[in-house]
């Protein structure tokens, strides 16, 4: 895999603030797709607020008021325990440090992107009070469908948008219940009906593994079962996730998935699914294909992780320009050939 540049593609100095008060703290985690000559980023953008030295904050979306609320904790507060630069528990209860919202960047080369003014789309529900995150863009029909995490204090749920244009969107509501992460839709129709990727996160017993799932109508969604789990002793050896929508090719679907060591680094391998039985898994990269390498990658709001998101096809045949979150906190990019990914799969399955 070539990264498309030496740098971040977009950081949030990038990012205009949806208001003066607010600061743009992560532009990264994005959904890509290709309208005509044009690639489009759905980026996700966390923003906090301003504060003094001591204090943290945690914002949210009050809905019933159309209103940002801001919770401040003093430092020195004995409930207050800072668990890294996303989290917070207070009195046993746990708060994001920033809300996101999700917002269009479009670019002509892939690598230059200009980012719009304004959120593409803001919580609006009690559901999404915590957030809009980590898009997911899968092109099917006439449409682009969206799965976006929405993020409140009833936990993680997944909901589904549609759109022509990334001007205007539509909303189809939640389709899966928390907590569910890493939710990727197939870009067709396997055995007839519409299919999605997974991510149950068990709380007593099992793994967090990627699953498989089918629907008729976009909305009930059934037919669960298991496609793959962590590896002990692997660069994913506690945790995988869905991270690009599945690509079609001639060996079957192919998959760019994220996984979790023992030392939480991030890292990305392939996986390869077969084209009529989408749960049952060809081939799996024995070795990570992306590492947290770049200085950009290993440090930032959250270092060690890269989160790849989104792919398009790239200019020249059989190349893949893939978009991905870096210590969420910046959106890099890089390039990669499927018969590249295809042969990386021979390493084991």
């Amino acid at each position: 895999m070539r990264r498309l540049a030496d740098r971040p593609l977009i950081t949030p100095a990038d990012v205009p603030p949806s208001a003066p008060d607010r600061r743009v703290v992560g532009a990264f985690n994005p959904g890509a797709a290709r309208i005509g000559d044009e690639i489009v980023l759905l980026l996700r953008v966390a923003e906090t607020v301003g504060h003094a030295d001591d204090v943290v904050v945690s914002p949210a979306w009050d809905p019933e008021r159309g209103a940002l609320v801001v919770d401040e904790y003093s430092r020195d507060d004995p409930d207050l325990e800072t668990i890294d630069a996303r989290l917070l528990r207070y009195r046993g209860r746990l708060r994001l440090t920033s809300l996101s919202h999700l917002r269009v960047a479009r670019s002509r080369d892939g690598v230059s992107f200009a980012v719009d003014e304004r959120p593409a789309l803001w919580p609006k529900t009690a559901l999404e009070s915590w957030g809009l995150e980590d898009p997911r863009i899968t092109p099917l029909d006439d449409r682009f469908l969206v799965t976006v995490k929405a993020v409140s204090a009833w936990g993680v749920a997944t909901e589904l948008f549609s759109t022509r244009d990334f001007v205007r969107f539509e909303r189809h509501g939640v389709i899966v219940p928390p907590e569910n992460l890493d939710v990727v839709l197939f870009p067709g129709r396997p055995a007839g009906r519409f299919a999605a990727l997974t991510r149950p996160v068990p709380r007593a017993l099992g793994d967090p593994a990627v699953w498989f799932a089918d629907s008729g109508d976009l909305s009930a969604w059934g037919g669960h079962r298991p496609v793959f789990g962590p590896r002990p002793g692997a660069w994913d050896a506690v945790r995988v996730g869905a991270g690009c929508p599945p690509l079609a090719t001639d060996a079957g679907w192919l998959l760019l998935y994220h996984g979790v060591d023992e030392t939480d680094r991030y890292r990305a391998g392939a996986a390869l699914l077969a084209r009529d039985e989408p749960w049952r898994v060809l081939a799996r990269s024995a070795r990570a294909l992306l590492a947290p390498e770049a200085p950009w990658e290993r440090e930032g709001f959250y270092g060690g992780v890269v989160f790849p998101t989104g792919w398009v096809r790239g200019a020249r045949e059989g190349e893949l320009l893939v978009y991905y979150g870096a210590a969420d906190e910046v959106t890099a990019g890089l390039q990669v050939g499927v018969g590249e990914l295809l042969a990386a799969l021979e390493d084991g399955a």
